[in-house]
Parts: C-alpha cells; structure tokens; sequence
C-alpha cells in the first residue's frame, strides 16, 4: 500500500464482476485479512490533520471568548470547570455539523466529505421520525422549513453558547473562571429533544445520549460537587455499559477488521495472527479474542469503577493511563464511521474529572446529594439495560453498543445498477452515490472494487452472513444483483449513520419508495437487529421496497458466528416465524447450493403468525 495509491486484491479488475458472489467475496475477505479496505495512507493522515485542527480550535475558542483563560497561561487551564463545559459544547457543534464522527473518506463520504449539515438545512431531504405514529406532528419523511430552522437554531445556539463566561457556584474552587450559566444547558436540551422526534439521525449525530445527561446536570444541579460526580457517573455508566455490550461473539470480529484496517499494522505476522488458520480459516484468533476481552472489554468494566471509588491517587491515574491507552489504541486503527473527536474528547475527559476532582477529596459518589445520586443512576441506567435486553425500541448509540460487533444493519440489493442509479434521479440529497463519487477519484473497476468490500466487511461479522442467506433466497439472482452495505446509504439518503441499522430500517425504505417507486424484486432489503443480552435469538425481517415487510423470523448467533464468512456450506439456518400473504421468495439458481436456494429445514420452521402479532 503506498502513500497515495490504494491496495487492491490480486485480480484481473475486467474479470473482477463476473466471478461468482461468494468467490467474490472470500477474495475481498482474504485481501481484508492482508490489507484492510486498502485505501490510500494519505487518508489516515487525513484524520490526523482534523483531530489537530479539532483540538486547535477548541482551545482557541475556549480562550478567545472566555474571561478568565488567558493565553499566556494555557497551563493554568487544566482544572478549570468552564474548560470542560466549552469543549463539550466544541466537541457536540463538530458532530452536529458534521465535522467530526462519519466524516471523510473512512465514512464513504468522499465528495462531499461531509453529510450531515448540507442535508439538514436543505428542504425535501429525507428525515426519520422515531416515533410517527405515537408522537403528534412528526409524521412524513420530508424536511420541511420548520425542520430546517429547528436545525439552524440549534446550531446558533451552540455557537452562542461559547461566547458566554463563568459564573460563580457553591462548591467552586476559588479562583475559578466559573461555569457557563444554567440556562443554556437547559435550553439547547430541549431544543435537541424536540429536533429528535422530528428527525432521530440529528439527534443522534449529535451525540445526546453522551452529552444531554451533563449538560443537564450542569442546569439543575445545586452545587459544583453534584455537577462533577454526576458528570462522573455518566462517564463511567458509559465506559462500562459499552464493555458489557461486547460480551458476545460479534466484538472479537470487530476487532480482527480494526487490527487488520489500522494504517500502522505493517506487520504480516500480527494480521496473520489475528485470524485462526489465514486463508483457511479468518474467524477471530484466540489472541484476538485476549485482545477484545482482556484488553477492551475488562479495561471498560473495570477500570472506570477504580477512577469512580480509587481513595488513591497512585491508583487513580494508573487508572486514567489505562483509559488513555484504550482511546488512544481506537483512535490509531482510524475504525470506519471515525469517532475520532469523541475519543479525544474522552482522553480530556479522564484527565480533567479523575484527576483534578478525586474521589478523595470530597468528589466521590458518597459526596453527592442522595436524591441526587439514585435520580443519576436510574437516568443513566435505564436506556442501557433498555438496549440491552430490548434493541428493538432504540438506537444502538443509546445502548451504548458502539463497537460491540453487535449492531442493528442492512444490506440491500438492487436489481440492476439502473434501480440503484434511481436514488441519484429522484431524491434530494447533497452526495451521490458513492460508487459515482468515487468513480472520477479511482475509476469504475477499482471503484466497484472498493464498494463491495463494504459486503464482505460486513460478512466478517455474524448478521452479514445472515443478510447474504437471506438475499441468497429472496433476491434472486444474487450474482447478478447490486449488493450495497446499508449504512454507507443511510449515508448518502440521510447525510449520517454511525452503524445503526434503525437508521435504514422499513422507515428508510418506505421514504425511497415513496421517492423512486421501484416494481416487486427492484429493492430487497435484509435487516437484522441487535443481539439481545440474555438470549442467542437473533430477529431478522426482511423487506421489500414494493411490498414492506414480507418475512419476519430469527437465527441462532452461534450459527452464524461460527461459519466462515463466505459461506462454504451454504446458507446458514434460521426460523421463519411469519411470511406476508401470497408471498414466495424468488430463491434463485445458486451454485453450491443443490440449485434453488433452499427454505429452511422443516423442523426449524416456526409457527406462521399474523403481522400485529410479532411486530
């Protein structure tokens, strides 16, 4: 791989379309194994430029408009309360914009490099209510003024909101510059709620789950004390409930692709290593598995509750060194959707409230009002365990499932590249496609080269060998379809995605019927949910653009998990647990698959039942 040309498989580029899917794919997983997507070096720098200028700026901002930073002291910064309170409100206006996480060309935004903002304030793009059908006005999919201003809005407020100076509070140490006033934390969380129900995906990018809960803290709590250990509490509650969502099979292929993408992994033995038997068998190694669950998921668990209760400061920031090295691990493989600025927001973060408001000094748990304290926990915990045992009801990034392998996703498929290129015709968007983004950059072999690897990405995980059953039994032909990840869509129709298949759901696809009115068979759509805790049950649906759902069932994750990504032995077996009225897959010819692709074995089949009863 050089500096400036990208890595491509060992294929004749002419021949590459006219091998078969699954071949197709075991040769893009295996190059995946050896050289990751295999762009260019120059795009990791990419990313190391803007989480420079991203810092740069937020302390720019934070000293240029606040009294009592003062730039020949940037040093005495370090414990400053308003110093936090700033760049947390930097750090949610480059989201929101679109400047930071799903930005560039590691999110398949490639020109545009942005989504984000040049949807959102345009009228007529796509948007997503969560809930249309319980919450009053926010039914349709089109942006309209009201959505467009609402967005506005809430960008001038943020902007605001870094121009205002501290104030003083019970709790403060002297000599503070203080802390940003109530009001505006209070205003800007009511300003996203409301955006949020009209659209989830600004919400979303805007990371509220991660910063409304403090920013709230910050605007009805009493003391500087209540503030820091509630905002304390919500760090930790999010360290370790994304540790505990990677309990699973999915995470430990999450990071196999992130060790084998990293721009600093030149090393062909650790790649090698990270897979079981390389070309033979590319499922997680056991080192892998150490790796995920020893390093990530027991550093998650178990370092934030030392940082929450340590009386020591020697083990407190051994504690932070700990949580540095884990961010600082995620922010070098460059992961796909980057959540670069998060990460180093988070570094900020450990530093400034562990080691500047030990619990030894009077900012423990025990120091916190009482009330207090059980409204936290409960606010903090209840979206979590929602998530967990439930996914069906929220977003993956509520759950805190970032990077668990274990996500709500889709893959679609077209029936020809003119039903694709009906997205470009008639919906509004900023972007096309990628594949026509990145044709003028790289040329149409090599582009579509690039494109498919998403697929087979995906296969590397267990819900992408489930997808491609399905599509194996209802979309036809699958070696003549157009097969594109889900995500890298929402991206192109929505501006954002951050891996949260909810994002590219039914709602998604009903948007782009309304928009491009595709035939039965035009537009097939696999979607798979979130793992539940407690239970192997994977649900599936599978939708139509024409039709909407047409089958509904589920699958066993140790099946899919255990399979090679490229399916050497066929499809993968799953209960169908309701079919839609009239409805026959089209189960095309397959080779290796006895023909047509076959329904699942009888004793696997679940009781047919009536839509509303399994919704």
């Amino acid at each position: 791989m050089g500096y400036r040309t990208a890595d491509l498989p060992p294929v004749d580029l002419d021949e590459f379309p006219k091998i078969p899917f699954l071949p197709r794919m075991k040769l893009l997983q295996l190059h995946w194994v050896e050289a990751g997507f295999g762009t260019p070096k120059q795009t990791a720098m990419f990313y190391v430029w803007k989480i420079f200028f991203y810092a740069l700026f937020g302390l720019i901002v934070a000293g240029a408009f606040t009294k009592g930073l003062e730039f020949n002291d940037i040093g005495g910064w370090w414990d400053e309360p308003i110093l936090y309170q700033k760049l947390m409100v930097w750090t949610v206006l480059m989201e929101i914009l679109g400047f930071a996480a799903t930005c560039g060309p590691m999110a398949f935004h490639f020109d545009p490099p942005i989504g984000a903002s040049l949807y959102w304030w345009q009228n007529d793009t796509i948007r997503i209510p969560p809930y249309p059908n319980h919450v009053p006005f926010t039914k349709g999919n089109r942006r309209t003024p009201w959505d467009t201003g609402l967005y506005k809005l809430i960008v001038f407020w943020l902007i605001m909101m870094l121009f205002l100076s501290g104030q003083q509070i019970d709790g403060l140490p002297e000599g503070t510059a203080g802390v940003m006033p109530r009001w505006p934390f209070a205003v800007y969380a009511g300003l996203i709620v409301l955006m949020g129900l009209r659209d989830k995906c600004v919400f979303l990018a805007s990371r509220a789950e991660q910063y409304v809960p403090t920013m709230l803290a910050f605007a009805f709590f009493p003391s500087w004390v209540d503030m820091v250990v509630a905002a304390k509490i919500f760090i930790v509650v999010i360290w370790m409930g994304a540790g505990v969502s990677k309990l699973q099979h999915g995470f430990s292929a999450t990071v196999a692709v992130m060790l084998q993408n990293s721009p600093w992994n030149g090393f062909r033995k650790l790649r090698m290593a990270s897979v079981r038997d390389y070309p033979n068998d590319i499922r997680p190694s056991n080192l892998t598995h150490f790796l995920a669950h020893v390093g990530g998921t027991t550093c998650e668990i178990v370092v934030p509750l030392t940082l929450l209760f340590s009386p020591w400061p020697w083990l407190t920031w051994i504690a932070i060194g700990s949580i540095w090295a884990l961010h600082v691990f995620i922010i070098s493989t460059i992961p796909l959707a980057v959540p670069l600025e998060w990460n180093v927001f988070f570094i900020f973060c450990a530093g400034f409230l562990f080691g500047n408001f030990p619990a030894g000094d009077g900012f423990g748990v025990g120091d916190m009002n009482p009330a207090l304290l059980a409204g936290v926990v409960a606010f903090a915990l209840f979206p979590i365990v929602l998530g967990a045992i439930w996914p069906q009801y929220v977003s993956f990034l509520i759950g805190l499932k970032q990077y668990a392998g274990n996500w709500a996703s889709t893959t679609w498929a077209f029936r020809d590249k003119e039903k694709e290129d009906r997205i470009n015709e008639r919906v509004v968007k900023a972007a096309d496609n990628q594949i026509d983004q990145i044709e003028p950059i790289f040329g149409k072999e090599i582009s579509e080269v690039f494109i498919q690897k998403a697929i087979a990405f995906r296969m590397m995980h267990p819900m992408g060998r489930m997808h491609i059953t399905l599509h194996m039994r209802h979309s036809g032909d699958i070696d003549t379809r157009v097969l594109r990840e889900g995500e890298f869509l929402s991206n192109v129709l929505t501006g954002w995605n951050f891996g949260d298949g909810h994002c590219h759901d039914e709602r998604l696809v009903e948007a782009v019927q309304e928009r491009c009115n595709y035939e039965p068979g035009d537009l097939v759509v696999v979607f798979t949910e979130s793992q539940p805790m407690f239970s192997k049950r994977v649900q599936y649906r599978v939708i139509d653009a024409a039709l909407g759902v047409v089958e509904k069932g589920w699958y066993h994750n140790d099946d899919a998990a255990h399979e090679q990504p490229w399916l050497p032995n066929g499809l993968l077996p799953h209960v169908i647990t309701w079919r839609r009225p009239g409805y026959t897959p089209s189960g095309a010819a397959y080779p290796g698959t006895g023909g047509r692709a076959p329904e699942p074995p009888p004793e696997l089949l679940g009781e047919a039942r009536p839509l509303a009863s399994t919704a």
